[in-house]
């Protein structure tokens, strides 16, 4: 029997899960049912009687039920019966906070209430999630009223699915006698804010279907929906449904279409929504810089909010955490600068949600020292501050000076330890993370998958492979096994420590199920290490029967084939990039031309060179490295020359191939000038003194050699002594030879 039954009984406030059957009721609604009563607390008697006569009359069992414990349980009142009395005495527990005591004294008054107040009822049972009150709440509405307002019915429906209870919700908007446009608004939004956007869908498409015309408030359940599926192609029909339905200019809905078109991935379409907004509300603003920020369009990102300030609409806090975000990711420390500004204008500075991007933006811009500042002037550091601060410093590589802070926490969680040990290992400090390891388990049983990676990080940095077998057994009692970052960290540990066996193990059996593009690149990665290009090759070809190649992974198999002059593997890999519509960047011309170079295939080197779109100071430094690898000076020289007619600046690793090349052409007075000349573009290092001490000494130019070690700003090394004795016996300069050899180390 259904709740709008005319032969139902009342159903009494213990039994509030009665009628509601399945297993999706005791999954989607998890509390405690009450439905089995025992047969034998009731006379056989009476039972046998109600039973069989209510099953003539075609009553159900659990009316019968009900009607027995309705006669049991109800004792006469002491209280006031009338109706008006009782309403007043149920607003007094409600205003002292009473839910339950207010809903008890409801359940067993056998008297219709004013609907007013099982409206405010149900109000106050979705705000507290109280979903037995509310159950009692409909289960008295429906007994006493043979026919429910549908406003009230509707309230139902919207506080079961506040409450999480969707299958409460949906029968009884199926049991509705009557239903209108906030029926299916309700039960819509109640799957949609339940996290059952397809259910949501699907309730609307059947909402149309009857012919029932969709609100404002449905059509924003329907959007966020849609934005959650990703589901474009309706959105669309439902911005064309919005049109029709004469809704355009609700700011509401407007705001809601750029939402769900960002999350789509059309973002020009959300920002010709947003165009079309006449007065975009904070939201608006909020929801376009966010979606320009998960496009990565960081820039864009940063444009839209401070068109913002053009307008009188007040940013949330949330909005300034964004523009932040964006700063930091395109390393805008200008417009950083001035949002900053704008926050310590509106009184932000010190609120939690700002002052953390804040300081990662200053952060990542390289202002370590302005996000101290920021750190400082906060009222009350919490956790969060804490830790960025903290994270900040090791990233930068400032270990020290984290380590400081690190020790200064009132108070410390996962997050901290593992910031603290990443900046460890990212400065390659393996001895002091190894400590930190230590000093953590003796502080902390918790830790979780990254601080597992970052151990194992330590193990291979020390190539200590049996410390990384005992993070091996801990991973396996702790149940760490299935997480795919730590069986890749543990892959890359036994590679990089040389215990290749046990990597190809602990590949093929271990996470055969679910490795990924990482998997292969570490595995391949450890062969290429280790010289072994033959099996890097067999690995990468194993490798395209399960997953799509990454440039990471081509950069490792050209770096292998480079180190072992395999040219016609390297002629393979260049050749399945361009059937295969591989990018070629920057970083793949490098890898490219330093393997043609050292296998000896300098025309190829410079073809892949000359097609570069663009060329950073690395490709030009790989192109001359690869000329002098095949000793070809002149050609460096020319190249040299390109490189300044198009305006990129040399660096260190520049002007040692350009001495080499004047080596190698006996350029020596050239060589000479183009040193001196270094001090314009960067400080001369110990490879350029000793890059011209060798045409010195090689040619003979023992009076310039010796004025050149006197003008050196430090003293000369042992080989650099050893070579200069060698040119001095080698051109028959006695005393020099005398001079030099006193000044070399005995022994």
């Amino acid at each position: 029997m259904g709740r709008f039954s005319s032969k139902s009984f009342y159903l009494p406030h213990f039994l509030p899960n009665l009628g509601r059957q399945g297993n999706d009721a005791r999954t989607l609604c998890p509390y405690p049912s009450h439905s089995s009563v025992s047969a034998s607390a009731y006379p056989t008697t009476n039972s046998s009687f109600f039973f069989f006569f209510n099953c003539y009359m075609g009553v159900s069992a659990a009316s019968i039920l009900n009607h027995i414990l309705y006669n049991r349980t109800h004792k006469p009142q002491t209280q006031p019966t009338s109706a008006k009395a009782l309403t007043n005495t149920i607003f007094t527990h409600l205003n002292a906070g009473r839910l339950q005591k207010a809903v008890s004294i409801l359940f067993a008054a056998p008297v219709l209430f004013p609907y007013s107040l099982y409206a405010c009822l149900f109000q106050i049972c979705a705000s507290n999630h109280a979903i037995v009150e509310a159950r009692k709440v409909e289960s008295h509405l429906v007994t006493f009223s043979p026919t429910p307002p549908v406003f009230l019915l509707n309230r139902a429906i919207e506080t079961y699915g506040k409450c999480g209870c969707l299958v409460d919700a949906r029968e009884l908007f199926e049991e509705m006698p009557q239903r209108d446009g906030g029926s299916w608004n309700a039960m819509i939004t109640a799957y949609t804010q339940g996290g059952y956007p397809e259910k949501a869908l699907s309730l609307f498409s059947n909402m149309n279907k009857s012919g029932v015309y969709a609100s404002e408030v449905t059509f924003a359940s329907v959007l966020g929906s849609c934005g959650a599926v990703l589901a474009l192609c309706l959105s669309r029909q439902v911005h064309g449904l919005i049109v029709k339905y004469g809704f355009v200019g609700n700011v509401i809905l407007e705001s809601s279409l750029v939402d769900v078109y960002g999350k789509c991935q059309v973002i020009k379409d959300g920002q010709r929504m947003f165009d079309e907004i006449k007065n975009p509300t904070a939201v608006s603003w909020n929801v376009i810089v966010r979606r320009y920020l998960e496009m990565d369009d960081g820039k864009k990102a940063v444009f839209m909010f401070f068109q913002m300030f053009q307008t009188a609409v007040r940013p949330f806090n949330f909005t300034f955490s964004n523009a932040l975000i964006a700063c930091s990711s395109i390393s805008a420390l200008k417009e950083g600068r001035q949002i900053h500004g704008v926050a310590i204008k509106m009184g932000l500075e010190d609120d939690e949600v700002v002052s953390s991007p804040l300081m990662d933006m200053y952060i990542k811009c390289g202002e370590l020292e302005n996000a101290h500042r920021v750190f400082e002037q906060l009222s009350s550091k919490d956790l969060i501050s804490w830790t960025s601060i903290v994270s900040g410093y090791a990233i930068s590589g400032k270990s020290r000076e984290a380590r400081e802070l690190f020790n200064q926490m009132p108070e410390r969680n996962v997050i901290s330890w593992n910031a603290m040990l990443a900046g460890y290992t990212r400065s390659l400090q393996w001895e002091e993370a190894l400590d930190l390891v230590f000093f953590m388990r003796n502080a902390t049983k918790d830790i979780d998958y990254v601080t597992i990676g970052l151990i194992l990080n330590v193990c291979a940095g020390l190539s200590d492979v049996e410390m990384g077998k005992q993070v091996h057994g801990f991973i396996y009692r702790n149940g760490f096994l299935s997480n795919l970052v730590v069986g890749n960290a543990l892959l890359d540990m036994y590679g990089k420590c040389g215990n290749l066996r046990s990597a190809r193990v602990w590949f093929c059996l271990i996470i055969s199920q679910w490795r990924d593009s990482v998997s292969w690149n570490a595995l391949l990665t450890s062969y290429a290490r280790h010289g072994l290009s033959e099996q890097a090759m067999t690995i990468f070809s194993e490798m395209q029967w399960e997953t799509r190649p990454s440039k990471f992974t081509f950069g490792t198999l050209l770096a292998a084939c480079a180190n072992t002059f395999s040219l016609e593997h390297g002629k393979q890999i260049h050749g399945f990039m361009i059937r295969n519509g591989y990018e070629m960047d920057i970083v793949i011309r490098g890898a490219l031309v330093d393997m043609y170079s050292k296998c000896r295939c300098l025309e190829y080197a410079l073809v892949v060179f000359l097609e570069a779109a663009s060329r950073d100071v690395i490709l030009w430094n790989s192109i001359i490295f690869g000329c002098s690898h095949n000793r070809k000076g002149r050609v460096i020289l020319e190249l040299f020359g390109l490189m300044e007619e198009e305006g990129v600046k040399a660096d260190h690793v520049t002007f040692q191939g350009i001495l080499l090349a004047c080596i190698y052409e006996g350029l020596v007075e050239l060589g000479t000038q183009y040193f001196y000349s270094m001090k314009y573009y960067v400080m001369p290092r110990l490879e350029h003194y000793e890059c011209m001490i060798e045409p010195y000494s090689r040619y003979g130019h023992i009076n310039e050699l010796e004025k050149f070690i006197k003008r050196m700003p430090f003293e000369p090394t042992v080989p650099m002594l050893t070579k200069v004795f060698d040119a001095c016996r080698k051109y028959g300069c006695l005393r020099c030879m005398e001079l030099y050899e006193r000044e070399m180390p005995q022994g």
